[in-house]
């Protein structure tokens, strides 16, 4: 049994239903070969964005390369009655061999700005849009909400506390990896950790509390089954007590050469509380100790706690991390820019729906500085050359991804540096500014002589 969990097997059918539809109609008509470039965007950001930070993309090309339909899919789609044989024939030799070109993870983007450009077969460039937009969005929703929450924390360490929260162990997994791209130092996915080599954290719960007839007694259990330096959840009862009472258990902590890490706060009055417990580990000369902060927490309070004064050193970050609470999805969208005619000529195409208008064409985009912050993004098309740093690159061709993945500790890098270089006021949690991103002459004379054919 499967338990309703996807195996890799399997991910050929993580699409829309008319993804495969439309293929089958493309393969029928004979267009299935004729060449297409699509692009992966946001249309607009969520309220209270200013920026997003592009992630998600070393999965999407490890998809792509690896993307198959075994003989147990292609029975399961000859079960549906929508397909004839000689389609699901042709799925089963199906490889993706295309070309993408994409923003570098851990960059910050603005919209409109292409996350992802997809140039191959009609029929190839079609069935992937499902995976590539769901894959790409979710972790650039979640990489971005972490940027907000480890700015709000102001140099104290963030830790992603979202698993039991998130939607789903495969958005848990892929949550906490996106975390850490937007800055948090690790995670309490313990799979997460696993698999993308990064640092887990956890304490105990309640429960764990509560077993023991005494809150002096859960804390020397856990002391002793634990072979570091242990941190000490102290509001089950009495916040303030729980801390004297990790005070005691310290000194028996001292004479096995180890030491109290940290304390953790999970409810309260966290700013009153975790000034009364530093005063508490203090005046017991435990200045080393840190007071870590978990429980409903958001950059919002976060921000509200430390210009009130709170005595925190890190926070743990659970609901509104992983599901990015105040923003939990983007406007994306995975729109044909350009395709071949009949005549075997490539043309640009445009949407003209309202409010969904798409930019036609291949495009590039640049990105102006002034000094090392930066000024303003022009998007043109893909053959111009306009001032300013391209941002978007060649990562894959026929199929095959062209570099090898940069780790998740240099992505990282790559956040914090795009992030410092953004200006203030449009990081800021609330009304940001907005940022300059222009049209080029040409791509604006192009939107408007295919809007009036």
């Amino acid at each position: 049994m499967r338990h309703g969990l996807v195996t890799p097997d399997q991910l050929a059918l993580i699409t829309d239903l008319y993804e495969l539809t439309m293929a089958a109609g493309y393969y029928s008509q004979g267009t299935a070969d004729r060449t297409a470039t699509f692009d992966l965007s946001v249309r607009s950001l969520p309220p209270q964005r200013g920026y997003l930070v592009a992630a998600g993309l070393e999965q999407a090309l490890a998809y792509l390369r690896d993307l198959r339909f075994t003989s147990e899919v292609l029975e399961q789609l000859e079960g549906t009655g929508h397909f004839r044989d000689d389609f699901l024939d042709y799925l089963s030799g199906f490889r993706f061999s295309g070309s993408v070109d994409a923003i570098a993870e851990g960059t910050v983007v603005f919209p409109p700005t292409p996350l992802a450009t997809v140039t191959a077969p009609i029929i190839e460039a079609q069935l992937v849009e499902t995976y590539l937009l769901t894959i790409i969005t979710f972790q650039t929703m979640i990489a971005t909400k972490a940027a907000r929450v480890v700015g709000a924390s102001a140099g104290r360490q963030v830790v992603d506390f979202s698993p039991r929260r998130d939607h789903g162990p495969q958005a848990g997994l892929l949550a906490a990896r996106a975390a850490v791209i937007g800055g948090c130092i690790g995670t309490s996915n313990v799979l997460a950790g696993q698999r993308f080599d990064i640092p887990t954290y956890g304490t105990m719960a309640h429960s764990f509390i509560m077993f023991y007839p005494d809150e002096e007694e859960a804390f020397l259990a856990f002391a002793a089954s634990y072979p570091g330096d242990p941190t000490l959840l102290i509001d089950t009862y009495d916040t303030l007590e729980g801390a004297r009472a990790a005070v005691r258990v310290s000194r028996a902590l001292e004479e096995e050469g180890r030491k109290l890490a940290a304390v953790r706060l999970d409810s309260g009055d966290l700013v009153t509380l975790s000034r009364e417990v530093r005063a508490i580990l203090d005046e017991a000369g435990l200045h080393d100790t840190k007071i870590f902060a978990s429980g409903g927490l958001d950059e919002f309070r976060i921000h509200r706690m430390l210009l009130a004064g709170a005595a925190v050193d890190g926070f743990g970050v659970g609901t509104e991390l992983g599901t990015s609470g105040d923003a939990p999805s983007l406007d994306s969208t995975y729109k044909l820019v350009a395709c071949v005619d009949a005549s075997g000529e490539e043309v640009p195409v445009i949407k003209l729906s309202t409010g969904k208008i798409t930019l036609p064409g291949r495009k590039q985009a640049w990105r102006q500085r002034n000094g090392g912050s930066f000024l303003r993004d022009i998007i043109g098309l893909a053959d111009e050359d306009l001032d300013g740093e391209p941002l978007i690159e060649p990562v894959m061709r026929d199929g095959i991804p062209l570099h090898r993945a940069p780790t998740l500790l240099d992505v990282q890098r790559r956040a914090a540096e795009q992030l410092a270089a953004t200006p203030e006021s449009v990081r800021a949690l609330e009304r940001p500014s907005p940022y300059a991103v222009d049209i080029s002459p040409r791509l604006r004379q192009l939107v408007d002589s295919l809007r009036d054919r």
